[in-house]
């Protein structure tokens, strides 16, 4: 579950947090600093609830997309937001809110719908040992416990499961300018499993390392944990920075393979007239990730005869978002391109199913005929998108969204779909038999977005 930045629910918590001090002089970070119009970011400006221990949260996401290869089964293929072609779909169904007494503090929230079953399956870690940690987990988008300590502007000590920075991109899709994320928000992780520190030590600096589980996983792949850290610097309503970087040995079965990823991003408001009935916000955010994996017979930017092909993650993406009618409308325009020699941050196609990967390759995808993930494959993408929402208040919003997306390689689900030959999981394959797989999509998505 990539990429919650700093919302109205964490401001929240913290002043609660510090104001329960019954100080005069209580420090609250990004104290006025617009936030609402952000990329990943609560686009409310207040909340109907005012408890003084909870605030709770509801969101809604229901989704209905076309797409225009008509595959036989339904299926989407290579998207965490996106299950089911031609179907009203509730995508997400979360509940739950943020606790907070005398500096002690926890967040739940709970998730119904496809994004349960869409997101995890991409974590392979549950397979390493006994209990069903995919099953465990699954109804779970966030739930961490915490401690909030009165220094500089506040540091928060939380451990559970919490939401990811990398990619921008907020999981929860009310908060973000599109609704099909670029291939760097959607190959990167949604959600992190350890301990958390967040350091504000001014008000417009956040410093968060991260002790985990490994990359987007519930358990650890090997015998060393993941680490590493956002930083946040959002010092005027108009401008931010933030950087993610990561380390870990996420290949399960190879100890050896060692994972670095750094993700960086600016955002820019241009322009801000809210009470203009025309054009009344423009703003733009631009991303940028660079990765590698070396060890266990790859090596990073470049392949070497001796110890393997070359392994890395390069994308940028690009988003521009113009605002109407007091901020009533918007549209957005924008894409991003990937390149992912080794695929290992590729959302894997998914097949017939079978009940476990090959166990003598832990890190191979599910299915009767898995796509190929083997050091020195290749796989080069590019996406656009543009969208045009309609928000009559802060918990309502209706998308129509357009989406266009490319792979070097067969990728995509095409008419014959990726299940069987007439689309049902309980029709014997034929032996000729292969998943329907293209290099393009075109896709059509309408989106109703609630939040409470």
């Amino acid at each position: 579950m990539k990429k919650l930045i700093l919302t109205s629910a964490l401001f929240t918590a913290l002043a609660m947090n510090v104001r329960s001090q019954d100080s005069t002089s209580a420090k609250v970070p990004f104290d006025g600093i617009e936030t609402n119009w952000q990329n990943g970011s609560d686009r409310r400006d207040s909340t109907v609830f005012h408890g003084k221990y909870f605030i709770p949260t509801v969101m809604v996401d229901v989704n209905y997309t076309h797409s225009f290869n008509h595959p036989n089964d339904n299926t989407v293929v290579g998207s965490t937001a996106l299950a089911r072609n031609n179907e009203v779909q509730l995508s997400q169904l979360s509940f739950g809110g943020d606790f907070n007494y005398e500096n002690a503090r926890a967040r739940f929230l709970m998730q119904l719908g496809t994004r349960t079953q869409v997101v995890p399956r991409n974590d392979l870690s549950p397979y390493r040992g006994q209990y069903k940690l995919a099953d465990a987990y699954r109804y779970l988008s966030e739930a961490y416990i915490g401690y909030h300590f009165n220094k500089w502007y506040g540091i928060n000590v939380d451990a559970g499961l919490f939401m990811s920075y990398i990619g921008l991109n907020s999981y929860y899709q009310v908060e973000n300018w599109d609704y099909q994320a670029s291939f760097t928000s959607d190959n990167t992780p949604w959600f992190f499993n350890g301990v958390r520190i967040q350091i504000f030590p001014s008000k417009y600096l956040k410093i968060e390392p991260w002790i985990i589980n490994g990359w987007q996983s519930y358990g650890k792949f090997n015998s060393m944990p993941g680490v590493g850290a956002n930083i946040t610097w959002n010092p005027t309503s108009s401008f931010k920075l933030l950087t993610n970087d990561y380390y870990g040995t996420d290949a399960g079965g190879l100890p050896a393979r060692k994972r670095f990823h750094s993700d960086n991003s600016m955002l820019l408001r241009y322009f801000n007239n809210p009470n203009s009935s025309g054009i009344s916000r423009m703003a733009l955010s631009l991303t940028g990730d660079l990765g590698f994996e070396t060890g266990g017979g790859v090596n990073g930017f470049k392949s070497d005869g001796v110890k393997g092909p070359a392994q890395y993650f390069l994308s940028a993406m690009l988003y521009n978002r113009t605002w109407f009618a007091k901020n009533k409308f918007a549209w957005t325009f924008g894409g991003g391109v990937m390149t992912n020699p080794g695929r290992y941050l590729v959302l894997y196609p998914t097949g017939q199913a079978s009940p476990l990967p090959d166990p003598n390759n832990p890190t191979q995808t599910e299915g009767k005929y898995p796509f190929s993930a083997n050091p020195g494959d290749q796989f080069k993408g590019w996406d656009c998108s543009t969208n045009l929402d309609w928000m009559p208040n802060q918990s309502f919003l209706f998308r129509v969204e357009y989406v266009h997306r490319h792979a070097s390689v067969p990728y995509f689900a095409g008419p014959g779909g990726v299940t069987s030959p007439d689309g049902y999981t309980t029709t014997p394959l034929p032996p000729d038999w292969r998943p329907d797989l293209v290099q393009s999509e075109d896709r059509i998505i309408f989106a109703l977005l609630f939040r409470l």
